[in-house]
């Protein structure tokens, strides 16, 4: 194990926050995770299964980048976090029940969002307002119909395939909020699209460069192209601090699995 283990990524910290809904994740714990003070952080990022060898769960057959990934990740209070990591505790905390934990914790943040559409609203807003450098304005091609499963398979999706399986169901939903604020004049969806398309673009070109066969370092980097947009994107959000509000967590990796959708991130599958 290397320290890479513990190098969480900014999206990765930010989409845990979110969706603790400020709880342990623990069902049977109803310690907050920032203090009374409402400042102090008090949870701890727990590994499902272990960093090293050291502690509780260690799967050997992980790479450091699954360990550090969202998937393998709980927020628990510090008290909560102490017991489960407690070795002599190992088998009564395996692997499955956290993740069942972790799930059941974080679809309650998730139906808070699906009932509330103004959160998306808000994401929708921040990144079509966004400046970047670049041609917005193509038009949209048309969306040709293909099959999720086909496009995590040809772009060889790994870590990230339970987040678009999960995400996906947001598709109407955004999508009726797209035309809804069109109509209202106050918003272009190519923009957005355009936006998010562009710094896919940029970033899969730090990956493949000048290779011959680009198709071939996209699928061994797929996932991490994933995870550098949505970086991408809440850096572009955070430049206007007045702007930017925590609840625009919710929508970004919703926005991007949408965007996902319509080719704009990774590659379209190969018809046959």
């Amino acid at each position: 194990m290397t320290e890479k283990a513990r190098q969480y990524k900014p999206s990765t910290i930010r989409r845990l926050d979110t969706l603790s809904g400020n709880q342990c994740a623990a069902p049977d714990c109803t310690k907050s995770l920032i203090a009374r003070d409402l400042k102090t952080i008090v949870s701890k990022i727990c590994h499902i299964e272990a960093a090293s060898d050291n502690w509780p769960r260690f799967n050997p057959d992980m790479t450091d980048d699954e360990r550090r990934h969202f998937d393998n990740l709980i927020l628990l209070c510090d008290e909560c976090h102490s017991i489960i990591d407690n070795k002599e505790n190992e088998n009564k905390y395996p692997v499955a029940l956290l993740k069942e934990w972790k799930q059941n914790h974080e679809r309650k943040q998730l139906n808070r969002l699906n009932s509330n559409p103004s959160l998306l609203k808000l994401a929708i807003n921040a990144i079509a307002g966004a400046e970047l450098d670049g041609d917005y304005y193509k038009n949209e091609a048309t969306l040709k119909p293909f099959n999720i499963k086909d496009k995590i398979n040809h772009n060889a999706i790994k870590r990230n395939k339970s987040l678009i399986e999960e995400y996906k169901i947001f598709y109407t939903k955004i999508n009726s909020l797209y035309n809804e604020l069109e109509i209202q004049g106050s918003f272009k969806k190519e923009k957005l699209l355009r936006i998010i398309e562009l710094l896919y673009v940029r970033t899969k070109g730090t990956y493949v460069e000048n290779h011959n066969n680009p198709m071939e370092i996209i699928r061994a980097n797929a996932d991490n192209i994933i995870e550098d947009v949505e970086n991408e994107l809440l850096t572009l959000v955070e430049k206007d601090a007045e702007l930017y509000k925590e609840d625009i967590s919710f929508g970004i990796p919703i926005i991007m699995i949408d965007a996902f959708m319509r080719c704009k991130i990774l590659e379209e599958p190969i018809k046959k």
